[in-house]
């Protein structure tokens, strides 16, 4: 399964709306130009995601986005699955879609791989990135001295 830029750009521009979370709207420029993601697109993924109820505008010259939520209540799952749809290893999972379930020796395989997978996108949250995000810093700036 590879995550689409629908996904991988939309996590990154949430997180940066998570760094500044409690500081204000951030503009679209502003993540446009850190992540070098154009402006249209960003502009379709927050669209997604204001509907979502994950993200909301202030508009104005000072205006921009912010999370709608704490970072503590948004998870990865949540954006990625606004952004990408229902995630899934493999179309057979579905049991619409495949009926051989029975005599399948891979399919508890794909549905093991499924499950952890949504284990982990729905147990990470914003601020965990936050988290993660200053403890990689420290050591970049460890490594640094």
């Amino acid at each position: 399964m590879i995550l689409s830029t629908k996904g991988r750009y939309g996590l990154k521009a949430v997180f940066e709306l998570s760094l500044n979370y409690g500081l204000g709207p951030v503009s679209l420029k502003k993540i446009s130009e850190k992540y070098e993601i154009s402006e249209n697109y960003l502009e379709q993924l927050f669209a997604k995601l204001r509907k979502a109820g994950y993200i909301e505008t202030i508009r104005g010259s000072q205006g921009g986005y912010m999370l709608a939520k704490e970072p503590k209540d948004l998870t990865v799952g949540m954006i990625l699955r606004t952004l990408e749809g229902e995630m899934t290893t493999s179309e057979c999972v579905n049991k619409e879609v495949c009926s051989r379930e029975s005599v399948c020796a891979t399919r508890s395989i794909f549905e093991k791989i499924e499950k952890s997978i949504t284990d982990v996108i729905d147990k990470i949250t914003l601020a965990d990135m936050y988290e993660e995000h200053k403890e990689i810093l420290l050591e970049a700036n460890k490594q640094n001295e």
